[in-house]
């Protein structure tokens, strides 16, 4: 009976560390192959037009030119396209936070009636496709004379954030102790004041989590600028990426080349981001929804 425990624990040691092996290896070849498309537009942007469409594909360039990325500023506004996705972001993604947060504090930590019902309709509005409120939208932004203006891609954001937004924070909001609003109320402190001094302060997972997302969509917006832009000088950096598409080279080569040069620098910030607040992302979204 001895000698059974003493082998027991062996075997399951040696079980799991097979077995974790096993997950190392899986993992590692997944994320070879999700990395794959990103590491071939890098080696692509670095090609000459001749070896784009080389048979058997070249894995890397001969050599590599790394002139292509210069030439997208010169073929077009690449920059001026970068800073008007840089402005809709700072103010889509403030305007989302902030009124994403009071909205939710209002369902986490105040009582009225009807609440929960008002609660349960904003909701609701995650199911309704964003196709369904195109034309309403455009109509009323028409309306406004905010058609081939930036600001029909961040207004909104400063109305709510969006259902997913107010979620988001509720539930995050909900797991902070009351105790805390009693106390400060005993104190004199006013409902902003609780908001703005107690609450937003204790939720920095939650709101990194929230600006990631929101500066990830916000770049990476395509139909609303499509639709409501008119002006080449105030395209955004992925509908520009359509625009250079269609440009054509001189001698007839192909555009690839640039175009993946574009696509790097384009993704490049979005990669910086998110390892720089994945910390932060991965813990505001493990903690929404302990409580709810």
């Amino acid at each position: 009976m001895t000698i059974k425990l003493i082998a027991y624990p062996g075997g399951i040691g040696r079980a799991r560390l097979i077995e974790n092996a096993v997950w190392y290896i899986g993992l590692s070849v997944a994320a070879l192959v999700f990395f794959f498309p990103f590491f071939w537009t890098v080696s692509s942007s670095l090609k000459h037009p001749s070896e784009l469409f080389s048979f058997p594909p070249l894995m890397l360039p001969a050599v590599p030119q790394w002139h292509n990325y210069a030439r997208v500023f010169e073929k077009v506004p690449f920059m001026l396209w970068t800073r008007n996705t840089v402005y809709l972001v700072a103010l889509g993604t403030v305007g989302r936070i902030l009124s994403a947060s009071m909205a939710a504090f209002a369902f986490a930590r105040s009582q009225f009636r009807g609440k929960d019902l008002f609660f349960l309709i904003t909701l609701s509005t995650m199911m309704l496709p964003a196709q369904v409120t195109l034309i309403p939208q455009f109509v009323l932004f028409h309306k406004l004379g905010w058609i081939n203006t930036l600001k029909p891609m961040w207004v909104p954001a400063w109305f709510g954030g969006g259902a997913f937004a107010i979620f988001l924070m509720r539930q995050f909001m909900m797991t902070i102790p009351r105790e805390l609003d009693e106390s400060a109320f005993i104190d004199g402190a006013s409902s902003f004041r609780i908001f703005w001094s107690i609450i937003l302060p204790l939720c920095p997972a939650a709101l990194a989590t929230l600006a990631v997302i929101s500066m990830i969509g916000q770049w990476n917006a395509f139909i609303e600028p499509l639709i409501y832009i008119r002006s080449e000088r105030l395209l955004t950096i992925a509908v520009g990426l359509n625009y250079l598409k269609n440009q054509p080279e001189l001698g007839g080569l192909p555009m690839q080349h640039l175009l993946m040069a574009a696509s790097v620098m384009s993704t490049a910030p979005l990669v910086i981001l998110f390892f720089a607040a994945q910390k932060y992302f991965v813990q505001g979204i493990a903690l929404t929804g302990i409580k709810g």
